[in-house]
Formats: structure tokens, C-alpha cells, sequence
């Protein structure tokens, strides 16, 4: 008899970790919610995506993204580097395969900021791992004037974000799970839920075949 007072063998077995795909317009608030998802679960990790785009004042390189030239990032496609990549406003975008599978296979969740065809890829190669969650603004209105009060985007730029926001939300019944972003704290409360609802699925806890097994005695 265990300590515990229970009979038999007992497992502490490893479960697969989730990939957790997020994905919403520019400015509905997904990095805002990943971020503070990082911050309250100290075992999630974020996926570093790639990117030829110009480091933003305070980003840091391997931290924020990977910073490449187009001609390296190029090379890595050819090699079968990233999971998944995307051409967006001129500008590339992808995610290293290696430390991803490794974070699953040891049991850690990861975190994906990425738009619906990274998600769409993601889900198609591995799609008993990803979950994909999209995040709604409550209006177009708000998310354009979220937009223009970040300050960082011309209103050239802005007017395409606008556009590829109607774009990037005609997706939306593709995810396994919406959360409209109409109030922070709510919708963080969501994910959080999530999170913790798809950890204890029977297909990311493998060891339970062994268990079954040990208490039906085979």
C-alpha cells in the first residue's frame, strides 16, 4: 500500500503538451492575451517565430523573433526549417519545427501568435496537438482605433491591417474555439480555461495505456 493509502502501482506519467494556436486581426489583442497566458503558467513556452521584418524598438532577437534576411530565410524553406511560413505585407513569417516538437514530446505547451493559414498548417501537421483559438474585437470600429492609437503604422498601413482584418476574421469557424476580447480580463479567464480543458484530454496522456493496463491486470 502507497503512503496514500492506495493499493497497486502508481504512475506519474508525462502528457503530451498542447500546441495552442492563436490567432485574430492585428490589434484584437492576442499578444496582449498570450503574454499574460505566459506570465500566470510558468510551464507554457512561446514559439519564437522567424520574421524578415525590421526589429521593433525594444525587441530583442531569439527572444521577440528571429531576425533573418529573406535570402537566409529562403534557404531555410528549401532545408525544411519551419513548421509552417507565410508571406505577409511583403514580409516573411515562420515557425522552427525542432524546439516545437521537442516541447511536445517533453510535455510542454506552446504558444503560437500566428495568423489562419500558420494555424491552418499547424492543425494539418499535427493535428492531434494543436488547438486553435481565434480572438474577435468586439467591432471593426474598435479595432481600427486600437490600431491608429498604437501610433506605430501609416495610414496607408493601416487601411491594409483594416483589410486583411476583414480577411483574417472570415476564418473564424475554422478554430476549435472564439473568444470576443471585449473585456481583457474575461476573455484571458477563457483561454486560461482552455488551456487547462485540453491538457486533460486522453490523447495527451499516453501513460494511461500502461495504467489501464496494470489495474486490469494484464
Amino acid at each position: 500500500m502507497s503512503s496514500d493509502g492506495h493499493t497497486g502501482p502508481i504512475f506519474r506519467g508525462r502528457r503530451r503538451g498542447v500546441l495552442l494556436a492563436l490567432s485574430s486581426p492585428s490589434g484584437a489583442g492576442k499578444t496582449t492575451l498570450s503574454k499574460r497566458l505566459l506570465s500566470q503558467n510558468p510551464d507554457v513556452v512561446l514559439s519564437v517565430s522567424a520574421t524578415t521584418r525590421k526589429a521593433r524598438p525594444g525587441e530583442v532577437d531569439g527572444q521577440d523573433y528571429h531576425f533573418m534576411s529573406v535570402e537566409d530565410f529562403k534557404a531555410r524553406i528549401e532545408d525544411g526549417y519551419f513548421f509552417e511560413w507565410a508571406e505577409v505585407f511583403g514580409r516573411f513569417y515562420g515557425t522552427p519545427k525542432t524546439p516545437v516538437m521537442e516541447a511536445v514530446e517533453e510535455g510542454r505547451d506552446v504558444v503560437f501568435d500566428i495568423d489562419w493559414q500558420g494555424a491552418q498548417t499547424l492543425a494539418e501537421q499535427a493535428p492531434e496537438d494543436t488547438v486553435r483559438v481565434f480572438i474577435l474585437p468586439p467591432s471593426l470600429a474598435l479595432l481600427e482605433d486600437r490600431l491608429r492609437k498604437r501610433g506605430q503604422d501609416s495610414p496607408e498601413i493601416i487601411k491594409s491591417r483594416m483589410a486583411r482584418a476583414k480577411d483574417e476574421i472570415s476564418h473564424w469557424h475554422e478554430y476549435d474555439y472564439v473568444i470576443v476580447n471585449d473585456d481583457f480580463a474575461r476573455a484571458l479567464e477563457k483561454l486560461n480555461q482552455i488551456l487547462h480543458a485540453e491538457r486533460l484530454k486522453r490523447t495527451r496522456h499516453p501513460w494511461l495505456d500502461d495504467f489501464v493496463g496494470a489495474i486490469m491486470g494484464q
